[in-house]
């Protein structure tokens, strides 16, 4: 899909924190994923993007001044990224450990079966599949 200018889509996945140090730790040390945008004191806001410049895709993290959040509601609230080539699938789960982030148990075991899940801060999961996403 490509909009009427030829570019493609960007998606980007929105969530509440009470806490964005954490989440920029897992996502970036742990996933590499970089701190693309950010914003402070928006509105009563902070918030950090984070992604790839060049990847259709990023994720922002938000804290609104004087609210609490609960953190993940189901240990089935998952980020899967498909990671075909054994040795990114390998590289990217060491990664994630050399970061001190130990996989944990998944609710499915599905996502065990050719994959390891990690946690974040406020229980959301992240799942790094070595397989090819297919139909």
């Amino acid at each position: 899909m490509r909009t009427a200018q030829g570019a493609v889509p960007v998606m980007r996945v929105a969530r509440a924190t009470n806490e964005l140090a954490p989440l920029r730790r897992f996502y970036s040390d742990g996933l590499g994923f970089e701190e693309i945008s950010g914003f402070k004191d928006h509105d009563g806001f902070d918030g950090v993007m984070m992604g790839h410049p060049n990847w259709p895709y990023h994720l922002e993290f938000t804290v609104r001044h004087g609210h609490r959040v609960a953190g993940a509601p189901t240990e089935e609230n998952l980020l899967v990224f498909y990671l075909p080539a054994a040795e990114d699938w390998n590289r990217a789960v060491a990664r994630m450990k050399a970061a001190g982030f130990e996989p944990v148990e998944s609710a499915n075991p599905w996502w065990s079966a050719h994959g390891r899940t990690f946690e974040d801060a406020d229980g959301y999961r992240v799942v790094l599949e070595n397989r090819v996403w297919s139909r």
